[in-house]
């Protein structure tokens, strides 16, 4: 079975080159064709030796993702649909902006972490991606968007890892994408615009700084424990205190400045001015500790089985202006994509569920509004 080079970030792919009895610089070169040109047939890369081309002929290939579908927005933004065998099917939406094209990409067929506010948890999880996979997703996209809009340069100038799946519970697959896409001889992205969003597993934060630390976000979306066991559920094993020190550790290693903290606004359920007061509060206790931060408040993109609503916009006003009175800096995510389910939240593919998620989120819809009850008016004043 021949080698997917798509696997490799340039150290992998200089250690297969080795095997082949070639030298680093050919890796190199091997390396900016595949993923700097698009290139997929060995036969074009003419500054190969003809003895290297015959041997990566017999010994490897390029293989992108097989595409199910494409969507595209009304607003400009593109969701393509990947099929990556046994059943599963992924999903990568391109963003573009005036001053960005930003691609969110996925680490996983469905999610085991099952977040009540994410359609990808409701289908529950099939596996890890691979390497190549993740970074498919990225190669793909770039040429198909330089190729569909008569462009030389580059389209993608960020990458956020907040499609379908927790990143940093496919952690070995996950590193050696990221070197790829920051390497100058692959995609060349700053760590600065490479984003890793997690919803807390310490210790991968932990390892992320000292391996590759890119852009960290962190899915709160409560003040306290107990409402968000109930949201985020790996919370139970990881709290908010124990995550927020993870944070402020990373932070000495970030290439920005702040961590950003995603939260997003469900109503009647996390959106009081009460639980405002409380981030308030969680923020600045830290921020003594060193810790800085920004907030970017989500709409929630409603989806049947959540059983959730999305806050209106007054309330989000009103809870990004006591944050910002605060001397937090708040933004309110532009909701992008919605009429093709390519929202933050609505990204599910199509997945072969190995955790028995609909029993499991069944029953915590169940006990969800009488906990929240409880949660909301113990210790907020209301």
């Amino acid at each position: 079975m021949t080698a997917n080079l798509l696997d490799f970030d340039l150290d992998g792919l200089a250690a297969f080159c080795e095997r082949l009895g070639e030298k680093r610089f050919r890796a190199t070169q091997l390396f900016r064709w595949i993923h700097q040109k698009g290139a997929t047939d060995f036969t074009q890369m003419t500054d190969l030796a003809k003895s290297l081309r015959e041997k990566l002929t017999g010994s490897a290939h390029i293989q992108g993702p097989k595409v199910v579908s494409r969507h595209d927005s009304a607003d400009g933004t593109v969701k393509w649909l990947f099929d990556v065998g046994a059943g599963d099917v992924i999903e990568t939406v391109f963003i573009p902006e005036t001053d960005r094209g930003t691609l969110c990409i996925s680490s996983q067929a469905g999610c085991a972490v099952g977040c009540r506010f994410c359609s990808t948890g409701h289908q529950g999880f099939s596996r890890n991606l691979t390497t190549g996979e993740i970074i498919s997703q990225l190669w793909f996209a770039e040429h198909f968007l330089r190729q569909h809009l008569g462009r030389e340069e580059r389209v993608i100038s960020n990458v956020v890892m907040m499609g379908m799946g927790e990143p940093l519970q496919n952690y070995g697959q996950l590193v050696p994408a990221l070197k790829v896409m920051l390497d100058d001889h692959g995609y060349g992205l700053s760590r600065r615009r490479v984003t890793v969003s997690t919803s807390g597993v310490v210790p991968m934060i932990d390892r992320l700084a000292g391996d590759c630390p890119v852009a960290l976000a962190v899915s709160l979306h409560a003040p306290e424990d107990a409402l968000r066991d109930n949201l985020v559920p790996l919370n139970k094993k990881y709290p908010i205190a124990e995550l927020l020190e993870a944070c402020t550790r990373y932070q000495a290693s970030a290439p920005r400045d702040f961590i950003t903290f995603e939260y997003c606004m469900l109503d009647g359920v996390n959106d009081q001015p009460a639980h405002a007061r409380q981030l308030v509060a969680l923020v600045q206790a830290h921020a003594a500790r060193g810790l800085s931060c920004k907030f970017n408040l989500i709409p929630f993109n409603p989806f049947p089985a959540s059983g959730l609503k999305r806050s209106d916009m007054p309330q989000v006003a009103a809870f990004a202006k006591i944050l910002m009175d605060a001397g937090i800096v708040t933004t309110v995510r532009k909701t992008r994509g919605d009429d093709i389910d390519a929202a933050c939240g609505q990204l599910a593919g199509d997945v072969q569920d190995r955790t028995g998620v609909e029993q499991r989120m069944a029953a915590q819809r169940q006990g969800m509004l009488g906990g929240i009850k409880v949660v909301v008016a113990k210790g907020m004043g209301v």
